[in-house]
């Protein structure tokens, strides 16, 4: 795989002045406030590095296109220079998707925010690929329709970032995942071209040319345009929740209830510490050390009527008990209230979320052996997981993380060894090691385990084919030789 020549002085002189010739010097920055803001997503190390104020590379120069004409040209002009190029949505990535250095141009795609079209007929809307998730979200929803994907980072990432990141949304387990909700994308390729993948409901018209784009993360282009299917608004939601005797117990149940062909939108089960962690001031004196299922119900109100009494006859079946009523609705108004990274360094924390999925007779396993690994590290405060997507065929995990150190300078090697352990751990057990956030520099090395050698050879394969300069986003997602 060939990468692109960095220019160590940084972007040339002389490119940025194509750059502004192309498409106006207004969309061509190089403040000092606007590269500093950009050198790096949501990821826990890169945000670790800054809060210990060491030095993080920057871009060469911003771009702000608001067409895809301007898109074209800036890719255009990259490709007769050799000149890297990094998409950037919101910034909100967790592994690591945005490093650039000063020889790259970062494309920030945030002035692309027009909302294209809602068909209320064919229940599809298209958007710019940097429409906010939560402005997509309302634009439909004021015509009584939905997306149906929820992200924690809703209000915070872009529909193009959706795409790239090939994320998972809260309420997946009903609705689907982003490869779901994708109808087509306009993207523009690493030559320039522009090109519109997706026409139909479905197509047999050869492979599926959106997957190329789907959890690429800007290594295979630049998304510039989505259109997504849509729902219209459910009629009733409601709440149910259980505490499960046992992990087994509440895994088995899930399994049940999708392998009966309910599927609430929402399914989360808690292991006991992080029923502690999220529901204490709920279940304090009530929990007793047992975990706890919680789900929402969406829909014509007789389906969740009827979901709701099948649910209950399941869940009783496997040992599992009512858990208190406000569960779920608690979780629901708190469900994207996080503390920032620099909260945690501020007490002597690093943590970090990892989420994997496994089939479910494999998947207890990946969370006993990816929990005791962690709980070998003496610096350990906490090491949990719960279940937030489910399938027929199986489960996800997302473990949390949290270890204490008084020198900051001990936390980034405990975050890095605390991540292998749960990547080997998962793989060893048979799991996948990424389930929706993408790779990014953080699992790029790990993807051996689920793609196999000759699959990253694949990979690499269709990299030099679409990238054969190498100049799109160097450095990310795609394993090193």
């Amino acid at each position: 795989m060939k990468s692109a020549v960095a220019d160590t002085d940084g972007v040339s002189q002389k490119v940025i002045d194509s750059l502004r010739e192309q498409i106006g010097e207004p969309k061509v920055l190089t403040g000092d406030e606007v590269l500093d803001e950009r050198r790096h997503d949501y990821w826990v190390l890169s945000h670790l590095q800054s809060w210990r104020e060491e030095s993080l590379p920057r871009p060469g120069v911003v771009v702000r296109p608001e067409s895809v004409s301007d898109v074209q040209a800036v890719v255009r002009t990259a490709a007769a220079t050799n000149t890297p190029l990094v998409p950037f949505g919101l910034g909100s990535g967790v592994c690591g998707g945005i490093r650039p250095d000063p020889s790259v141009v970062l494309v920030d795609l945030s002035a692309m925010n027009q909302i294209r079209e809602i068909d209320e007929t064919n229940l599809l809307a298209s958007f710019d690929a940097g429409v906010q998730g939560l402005v997509a979200e309302d634009a439909v929803a004021e015509r009584g329709l939905t997306i149906g994907h929820w992200p924690q980072s809703i209000a915070i990432s872009t529909v193009g970032g959706w795409v790239s990141t090939r994320a998972a949304g809260q309420f997946s387990t009903a609705y689907g995942s982003i490869e779901d909700i994708v109808y087509s994308v306009e993207v523009v390729l690493p030559n320039g071209e522009r090109v519109q993948l997706g026409k139909a409901p479905r197509a047999a018209a050869g492979p599926d040319l959106r997957h190329l784009l789907l959890g690429a993360e800007g290594t295979m282009g630049i998304v510039t345009g989505v259109t997504l299917s849509l729902r219209r608004q459910p009629e009733r939601r409601a709440y149910s929740a259980y505490y499960t005797p046992s992990l087994s117990a509440g895994f088995e149940a899930q399994r049940e209830i999708v392998q009966s062909d309910w599927f609430p939108p929402v399914m989360r089960q808690y292991d006991a510490m992080e029923v502690v962690r999220n529901f204490n001031d709920l279940t304090q004196g009530t929990a007793n050390e047992r975990g706890l299922l919680l789900m929402v119900h969406e829909g014509p109100s007789t389906r969740v009527a009827a979901e709701l009494e099948a649910i209950d006859t399941i869940a009783s079946g496997f040992g599992l008990e009512p858990a208190p009523d406000e569960v779920g609705p608690h979780w629901m108004e708190h469900r994207n209230h996080v503390p920032s990274w620099s909260q945690l360094f501020e007490r002597n924390l690093v943590a970090d979320t990892i989420e994997v999925s496994a089939p479910w007779s494999r998947i207890e396993a990946v969370y006993e052996a990816a929990t005791a690994s962690l709980r070998e590290l003496d610096a350990i405060v906490i090491a949990s997981a719960h279940s937030s997507h489910v399938y027929r065929t199986g489960i996800n995990l997302y473990f949390t993380f949290v270890a204490r150190h008084e020198d900051s300078a001990d936390m980034e090697a405990t975050y890095l060894d605390c991540w292998h352990r749960v990547m080997e751990a998962t793989a060893r057990c048979g799991g996948g090691v990424a389930h929706h956030h993408g790779a990014g520099r953080l699992r790029k090395s790990y993807l051996v385990h689920d793609l196999g050698v000759t699959g990253v050879s694949l990979l690499r394969s269709i990299k030099d084919a679409l990238d054969p300069q190498g100049i799109m986003n160097p450095g990310n997602l795609i394993p090193d030789e």
